[in-house]
């Protein structure tokens, strides 16, 4: 059995971690790191987990050594502890924005802070298995992207790998409550973003910075708060390149994922789910894509849950591979509909 310690287990995105985890075959966590919650009984912060755990919280001084360390840790802060991170685990996983970008200047201009790590950025493998399985199974760094920009990787990146669409992209991505996290402050009051759609990003969002790496795309980003609690989808406008239609995308589309466990092509001409739809993804570590185009102009659509693919879940996903385990282990649920 491997061991994981979780930092950060008191978010949104930690308590996946040890929902995930709890019900994996290989993977044990046998510690979860949280400063404000340190003796506190999981299962009294997670709800969901009762009967399911005996573990507590632990404070950030009784950090042991682990077989996998998971951080659930703040942008921003991560990067100022990643030595002794590091120096705590055989392999690291990262959910932090802080080792994403490979560059230290984009980072500065994203992220509002210098890299105090610029010489790390490099060892982390993007934590994106449709993009770099290969990668995956020798790495012990590794960075999980951004639930929007993995959503937006997912849906830009067969249409640019065929290079069937001109630059730049506009994409729009709509989130729910739970992105901002469990310690959101009072403009995410149920007061405040009940029957809200809050446009909080108009012009750029970190998220693109991502994206553009991943697909060599220019990507002007948009970035709307939505009434639900979990989910994120994205809409990019793009131009086709001459003599491209619907039938080359769907080829492309069909042939980037025809193998992929987690990645459903959802393009359809008719029905209530035609194109991809985030709310029966709830508890999933599906990423759904799709399309639909009108003559030279097309929009490329993701679906996936925050929380899950768009996290902890495709974390899970990526230590199947690191460990050569099938990548669906532990993470079978389907979704729920009606939901």
């Amino acid at each position: 059995m491997i061991r994981v310690g979780v930092v950060g287990g008191s978010g949104y995105i930690g308590g996946e971690l040890l929902r995930l985890l709890l019900g994996h075959p290989h993977l044990s966590p046998v510690s979860t790191i949280s400063s404000r919650f340190a003796g506190k009984r999981v299962d009294g912060v997670h709800p969901n987990l009762r009967g399911l755990t005996e573990l507590t919280f632990s404070p950030p001084e009784q950090l042991d050594h682990y077989d996998v360390l998971m951080l659930a840790t703040p942008h921003r802060e991560t990067m100022g502890r990643m030595r002794e991170y590091l120096r705590r685990a055989d392999v690291l996983v990262d959910l932090s924005g802080d080792f994403r970008l490979r560059d230290p200047a984009v980072y500065a201009r994203h992220y509002g802070t210098e890299h105090c790590e610029p010489a790390l950025l490099g060892q982390f493998i993007t934590g994106l298995p449709e993009l770099h399985r290969g990668e995956l199974r020798h790495a012990d760094r590794i960075s999980v992207p951004g639930c929007m920009a993995a959503a937006g990787i997912l849906a830009l990146h067969p249409a640019a790998r065929a290079g069937l669409v001109k630059q730049p992209v506009t994409l729009d991505a709509r989130t729910g409550s739970s992105g901002s996290g469990a310690a959101a402050g009072s403009a995410n009051l149920h007061a405040e973003r009940s029957g809200a759609l809050r446009v909080f990003a108009p012009t750029s969002h970190r998220h693109s910075a991502e994206m553009e790496q991943a697909t060599g795309l220019s990507v002007k980003m948009t970035a709307t708060g939505v009434e639900a609690v979990r989910g994120v989808q994205v809409v990019a406008r793009v131009t086709l390149e001459e003599g491209v239609d619907e039938r080359a995308l769907r080829a492309a589309y069909r042939e980037a994922y025809a193998d992929e466990p987690f990645v459903r092509v959802v393009a359809q001409r008719r029905g209530g789910y035609r194109l991809p739809e985030p709310k029966i993804l709830n508890g999933s570590n599906f990423c759904d894509v799709g399309f639909a185009a009108d003559g030279a102009d097309a929009v490329l659509v993701g679906a996936l849950d925050n929380l899950v693919k768009g996290g902890a879940g495709n974390a899970v996903q990526c230590l199947n591979v690191r460990f050569g385990w099938p990548e669906r282990l532990g993470l079978e649920f389907p979704g729920l509909h009606p939901a």
